[in-house]
């Protein structure tokens, strides 16, 4: 599990850094209850955070942090950005805590201490539209290559008018926001349901919604769209005109928790993971000891390239290795007797129990890197023929 929550987090990180051109910050697991005065959580979240201390009794008084947006709009207003910086994207793999009842905790998709991939774009107003629409690119792109796409529904999440108390801003900020998410949902021609009461106190919600294996649906990403937190801080740039303007937030997470978004994809999966995230993706199984040296040297030329190997080398009968092989849903077995051995080769054997046998031991290596990098589904002979084809 752990493997798989680091693939999972690099790969994240690395599509934000190297191709959307993020920020990476690292910011404090805790906070004076100043912070949290000045954002509003204090007064709308407080009950849902883990305090340090008493306000009547203690001279300071810290929180935990439940979300990382107070810390990272100090991050940007660490220097004066102008109109031409933004948007100016910053994210972080953050730890953070919630104070939930403990009858509200359900496994690993609702705990107190959690990670999310959480991201915050300063913007111009001008460019909410088009940014907004990114945010929704890169989540469903994240979606799609975990093979969630189809059990996903969208849900506009939006304030309760009759309970105003809860929220910052007043009734045209609430009817313009929510329509810009609404705006998107329609232009990317998805369907999509509305839901009163389920917004942030600052701001509306486009809540991605997963089902899991048995119809239960999950919220595991959100794009949130925000004017109040940027006012409270006093976000600031430079305009064309070389005046201060007021910059809009958009708050954004892909996974939702990583814990949560683990605990879907071990369900949906059933263990049978996509190879390129698969805890162990290659297992090696010598029909003999003689032709055991071959198939190590082998493994330890994929092992150079940070695939994730075993061997079998236990004493049991090469049949029951085979057995143990297949119930452990390891995408690749590879399996060395003699004729593997004298051609320089290897034999694959899929989830399915397909095999490609005498396949050398070049092209094996590079064709499990082909599958590895497109990140694609093989649970069979046909699966491996099409990864590697292109």
């Amino acid at each position: 599990g752990t493997k798989m929550i680091m693939k999972l987090q690099r790969w994240i990180e690395d599509l934000e850094d190297k191709e959307w051109g993020y920020v990476r910050t690292r910011t404090p697991l805790m906070a004076k209850s100043d912070l949290y005065k000045i954002s509003g959580h204090w007064d709308h979240y407080k009950d849902g955070m883990f305090v340090l201390g008493d306000e009547e009794k203690d001279k300071e008084v810290f929180a935990l942090r439940p979300m990382t947006c107070p810390f990272q709009y100090y991050v940007y207003k660490n220097t004066q950005k102008s109109y031409r910086d933004l948007p100016y994207r910053m994210s972080e793999t953050s730890t953070l805590f919630r104070s939930e009842d403990s009858g509200e905790m359900h496994g690993l998709t609702r705990v107190r201490q959690f990670t999310i991939t959480e991201a915050h774009n300063v913007i111009r107003p001008d460019q909410a539209e088009e940014e907004l629409k990114n945010c929704f690119d890169l989540a469903y792109y994240v979606l799609s290559t975990l093979g969630l796409q189809d059990d996903v529904t969208y849900r506009l999440s939006k304030w309760d008018p009759a309970n105003k108390k809860k929220y910052l801003g007043d009734d045209d900020y609430w009817n313009r926001t929510q329509e810009a998410l609404r705006e998107v949902l329609r232009e990317k021609g998805v369907p999509f349901v509305e839901a009163d009461g389920e917004a942030a106190f600052y701001g509306p919600k486009l809540d991605f919604m997963v089902k899991d294996a048995i119809g239960r649906r999950w919220q595991l990403g959100t794009i949130q769209v925000d004017y109040n937190l940027p006012e409270r801080f006093e976000l600031e740039y430079m305009g064309s005109d070389n005046q201060k303007h007021r910059p809009v937030m958009i708050h954004r997470a892909l996974f939702g928790s990583i814990e949560r978004f683990f605990a879907v994809l071990l369900e949906h999966y059933a263990g049978a993971f996509p190879a390129w995230l698969a805890p162990v993706q290659v297992l090696g199984v010598p029909v003999a000891d003689e032709f055991a040296p071959h198939l190590q040297q082998f493994i330890a030329s994929l092992e150079e390239e940070t695939v994730r190997c075993e061997i079998d080398m236990s004493d049991d009968r090469f049949g029951k290795k085979i057995r143990n092989a297949s119930k452990s849903k390891v995408p690749f077995i590879l399996i060395v007797g003699e004729e593997d051995m004298n051609n320089n080769a290897v034999s694959f054997r899929f989830r399915d129990g397909s095999q490609l046998n005498g396949v050398p031991v070049d092209e094996a290596k590079a064709q499990i890197m082909t599958v590895l990098k497109k990140r694609v589904q093989v649970n069979n002979v046909d699966d491996f023929k099409a990864a590697i084809a292109d």
